[in-house]
């Protein structure tokens, strides 16, 4: 009898590894990737209509008829979330995948292939939202799918948060879900947009994962003087002096500073540079010759300075109205991108001793702010499943980066959630072409979706699979 039921435990146990180990059928995986991909796409879920409530419907007939849980969190019912979960054992907290439904405007007049058609040519699938972001809505719609049909047993719950509100208003999407359906969402961690694998002349180069992101902060200089006859000029300008403030800054660096993230991005980016750009990204590592590093990336590599510090950039002047006037004020708007741990009023104070100007007022942006977080651990399971991952699919290196834009990442890290950004294989010369995210011909290699739907698929599996 002991030896029947042994026999019987190792048949279960064998037919669980079978399962666990059984890839999905990628041929029809693949098909029906594009179907939904397209469907997705052809609906107008731009900013200017403010309607993404199609496509929440969509994804919810497709978890429904397949028997995936599903919830509906808005509002406004224009602008829904939606929830789909995957029961696991809960033996671990979940894994939340987070992608958005909203895509920003487009003039129709500067497509080749209209905006919203899907068009399939050359291999290539035409759409606004194609690599942002509804090639990471398909992904993870279709990992739901197959952990479904496949019957995996999970250690963790599987979340899927299909988002609204990212290219316009949070208030309606990842703030809202925040601040008022939290346990529809908790998690140990997140994957969402904020990374991809980069491609030149054909070759990878590399897989960057957003860890952490700078923090975004409207700053504006408002400048006051003596109204006047234009033919009369004052000492007190407020155009003169909010001209000169803007110099001053301009002129003014602020210290470079490295976080684990950015110290792993250059050491590990350095490892397969060429020599010379090698050289200027360890030197910033090790802080010698980082000075004359600094010096080539503010001219040549601005993204790259921009990563070593938080960044000012003033965007929006705006004063006087007759030629013949001399305006009593003046006033500029200024994008400065924070470092993750920026000490906000110490830098506003730094910023008036740079301009000393009593006529300058400074008056940071208190409304609408996004939060900071330390940036999410390199040693985390996740981190390093994705390491795994990323080498199974792609076979090329990992990336941690922090972007100088921002994503609704941050509002997770700021609740503890350990989340990294993802996304498809991208080739380097697209965006100069115009064929990148919020481009006018905006594009993603159908090779490029289905493999990134592998990824994700080998990503979830192995973070939230019964062990």
């Amino acid at each position: 009898m002991r030896t029947i039921f042994f026999f019987g435990l190792l048949i279960a146990a064998t037919q669980l590894t079978q399962a666990q180990t059984k890839q999905p059928d990628w041929e029809k995986v693949q098909d029906e990737t594009i179907r939904h991909f397209q469907a997705i796409l052809k609906i107008n879920s731009s900013v200017a209509t403010g309607y993404e409530a199609p496509v929440v419907e969509y994804l919810k007939s497709v978890l429904d008829k397949e028997g995936i849980a599903t919830q509906v969190f808005y509002n406004d019912l224009k602008q829904p979330n939606l929830v789909a979960r995957l029961k696991g054992s809960g033996k671990k907290k979940p894994v939340l995948l987070m992608a958005h439904t909203d895509v920003v405007s487009v003039d129709t007049t500067k497509w080749i292939h209209p905006p919203f058609s899907a068009t399939r040519d050359g291999g290539y699938v035409y759409a606004r939202g194609a690599v942002d972001d509804k090639d990471n809505v398909v992904a993870a719609l279709m990992v739901m799918l197959q952990l479904k049909r496949m019957n995996i047993a999970l250690d963790r719950d599987v979340i899927f948060l299909a988002e609204a509100g990212e290219e316009s208003n949070t208030k309606v999407g990842i703030d809202f879900m925040v601040k008022e359906h939290w346990d529809a969402i908790d998690a140990e961690f997140c994957f969402a947009e904020g990374g991809g694998v980069t491609r030149k002349e054909g070759k990878i180069l590399y897989a960057a994962v957003s860890t952490t992101e700078k923090v975004p902060n409207g700053v504006k200089l408002i400048a006051r003087g003596t109204a006047g006859h234009g033919s009369v000029p004052l000492q007190d300008n407020a155009i003169v002096h909010l001209s000169q403030a803007i110099a001053k800054l301009a002129a003014w660096q602020t210290p470079m500073r490295l976080n684990e993230t950015t110290r792993t991005f250059f050491t590990r980016l350095a490892a397969i540079s060429a020599p010379a750009d090698a050289e200027r990204y360890m030197a910033v590592v090790t802080g010698k010759g980082a000075e004359k590093a600094q010096e080539y990336f503010a001219v040549k590599e601005p993204r790259m300075h921009s990563t070593l510090r938080t960044s000012i950039s003033p965007n929006i002047f705006k004063g006087g109205y007759l030629s013949n006037v001399i305006p009593s004020e003046a006033e500029a708007t200024l994008d400065v991108r924070a470092l993750p741990d920026e000490d906000m009023p110490a830098l506003l104070a730094e910023m008036k001793r740079v301009i000393n100007d009593s006529q300058i007022e400074i008056v940071p942006n208190t409304r609408n702010l996004r939060p900071s977080a330390r940036p999410s651990r390199l040693e985390s399971e996740a981190f390093v499943t994705t390491e795994a991952a990323v080498k199974k699919i792609y076979n090329t290196v990992t990336i941690p980066t922090m972007p100088t834009g921002a994503t609704d990442m941050a509002f997770l890290r700021a609740k503890g959630i350990e989340c990294y950004g993802i996304g498809p294989m991208t080739d380097i010369e697209d965006g100069p072409k115009g064929f990148a995210a919020h481009s006018d011909q905006e594009r993603i290699l159908e090779e490029s979706l289905h493999k990134f739907v592998q990824f994700n698929w080998e990503l979830i599996f192995n973070l939230a699979k019964a062990n």
